[in-house]
């Protein structure tokens, strides 16, 4: 089975056109392709560059702009210090994989939900609203301990990335300075 994908095209006047429905779009039909699941693909007109990332990061920076930020001020200073960092590359796997998992935990929670109250959508949504109310600090910490633990997965994976480093390179000789290795002090080299 093929994923659809949607090219989208951005002239420079701003405006999108969706290709497939030979139509200009918002930036909100956009954001709704993507809650659709629907793969889509954002071309610049003039250039033929895929500007699908900085498309999707505006309409993140639009949410973040309304109602209920999703990121904190730590958060997001802590992404913009992981810019130009040895472990960037690193980073965005490691996010994307964390959002796997907690997209994994809310549907299964979805699931259960389903299989106790029904379909009932607005039974459902009433339920989750008044659990999360009740819930909240049990949720909390339960998402406080995972932050944790995939914290120091993520630690633990850097530790070892050193020691693998360290052993790599222990052949090669490397000039020693000053605070360094007090065992190499006094040798002349």
């Amino acid at each position: 089975m093929s994923v659809e994908k949607r090219v989208v095209k951005k002239y420079p006047n701003r405006r999108l056109y969706d290709t497939a429905t030979s139509s200009y779009i918002t930036l909100g039909d956009v954001k709704q392709l993507v809650l659709d699941q629907v793969e889509i693909q954002v071309i610049d007109a003039k250039t033929k560059e895929d500007i699908t990332r900085s498309v999707l990061l505006q309409i993140i920076l639009e949410e973040e702009n309304g109602g209920s930020p999703m990121f904190s001020y730590e958060v997001l200073t802590q992404f913009i210090r992981f810019y130009g960092q040895a472990m960037q590359g690193m980073m965005g796997p490691f996010l994307e994989k964390n959002l796997q998992l907690f997209s994994q935990l809310q549907q299964k929670m979805q699931e259960q939900s389903r299989a106790i109250y029904g379909d009932n959508g607005m039974f459902n949504a009433k339920m989750w609203s008044e659990f999360l109310n009740y819930q909240g600090p049990a949720m909390q910490n339960m998402m406080s301990n995972y932050l944790d633990q995939s914290t120091q997965l993520y630690l633990d994976m850097q530790t070892r990335m050193q020691e693998q480093a360290k052993q790599l390179f222990t052949g090669f000789g490397f000039p020693t300075y000053p605070g360094g290795d007090k065992k190499d002090e006094g040798k002349e080299g």
